[in-house]
């Protein structure tokens, strides 16, 4: 196997189901802002996605008490779900998370409720949530609230299942999205916070994420000459955000060089 900085990987030739590569696989981990491939997933399949939320009043101070990332949403600005999933998956929106959570479930903790029943379905059973968004809660003296965790293996597989749907490979896969002003919201530029795609062109998706916890995390997709391969790399570092993009090359580029069946 490659030599690389993560604490965790874990790399799957979705062709065949073999596995490349498993490194503390299943090991239960913080995995930051790569819960919203579960939140994105979950969304998808419940909601309809034409279907309109307005940002309330408190999301932004929501983000800025947990430190959290965002994708700019002005309360009052009234999206669909289809562009708040953008906001999302791209620049990591952890406010697009919860004006997300409480449109398709009421409350961003019965949400929570739906990602666990998932995840106990599909049997991702080194997977909890209990936030939409992968932030860490801190208890009065400072300690990062438990139950928040998931393993390469489990991410990788629920990726595995969330491309075959195509909007969600059509989100992971895009680099910028542009939603025009309107009488119901602002303008919004959107980037994709992937940087694998800069590094490695035949990537394909799919997101990024960092905490203190979890330190600098990637789940990541790649297609080349009709192979697919799907990785994980949990803590690649908590000072260096490239380290983890350079950890999926090597995966990839040591995947795709093993022999393989001829495509069909």
């Amino acid at each position: 196997m490659p030599p690389i900085d993560a604490k965790a990987a874990y790399l799957l030739d979705t062709d065949t189901g073999n596995v490349l590569d498993d490194q503390n696989a299943e090991q239960p981990l913080p995995m930051a802002s790569t819960t919203k491939i579960m939140t994105a997933l979950v969304v998808i399949e419940a909601a309809n996605l034409k279907k309109e939320a307005t940002v309330s009043p408190d999301i932004p101070q929501y983000v800025l008490q947990h430190n959290g990332s965002n994708a700019k949403l002005v309360p009052g600005d009234t999206l669909t779900i289809n562009d708040l999933l953008y906001a999302l998956m791209l620049p990591s929106g952890d406010d697009a998370a919860i004006v997300l959570a409480r449109a398709v479930a009421g409350s961003s903790d019965a949400f929570v409720g739906m990602m666990n029943r998932f995840a106990l379905r599909h049997h991702l059973f080194q997977t909890h949530f209990i936030n939409p968004d992968g932030l860490t809660y801190y208890d009065a003296s400072g300690n990062p609230l438990p139950g928040h965790y998931s393993s390469a293996r489990d991410l990788a597989r629920l990726t595995a299942y969330a491309l075959s749907n195509p909007l969600f490979a059509k989100i992971v896969s895009t680099r910028q999205y542009d939603l025009a002003w309107s009488s119901k919201h602002g303008a919004y530029h959107w980037s994709n916070t992937n940087d694998l795609f800069n590094l490695y062109p035949a990537t394909t998706g799919v997101k990024t994420g960092f905490t203190n916890e979890a330190g600098y995390c990637l789940v990541f997709s790649a297609t080349r000459n009709h192979h697919h391969l799907i990785g994980t790399v949990l803590f690649s570092s908590d000072t260096d955000t490239n380290q983890r993009f350079r950890d999926a090359k090597t995966l990839l580029e040591w995947g795709f060089g093993l022999p393989m069946l001829p495509a069909y």
